[in-house]
């Protein structure tokens, strides 16, 4: 196993999990400006009131790419596994 391959499959991984991750954070990042708008325009100063609406954001963005996510994930794991004898020999 040569470097390049190491480094090749670092940033594979890397590259996976900046994929997986937004969603989620996507959505939590559009939510909470939102909410920090809201409440700069309204003067309301709660710090806890940005929580419940990212909370469900979060969990509508996991349900909706989910699927998309798993078979993702599953497709990647699948060609790491399948790479494993060519990096061996």
């Amino acid at each position: 196993m040569n470097p390049e391959s190491v480094v090749t499959i670092g940033q594979q991984a890397l590259t996976v999990m900046l994929l997986m991750a937004a969603p989620m954070l996507v959505t939590s990042l559009v939510i909470g400006l939102f909410v920090s708008v809201l409440q700069a325009a309204t003067q309301i100063n709660e710090m806890t009131l940005s929580f419940i609406p990212k909370l469900l954001g979060t969990f509508l963005a996991l349900v909706i790419a989910g699927p998309w996510m798993l078979t993702f994930f599953v497709d990647y794991l699948r060609r790491l596994f399948e790479s494993i004898p060519g990096a061996i020999g």
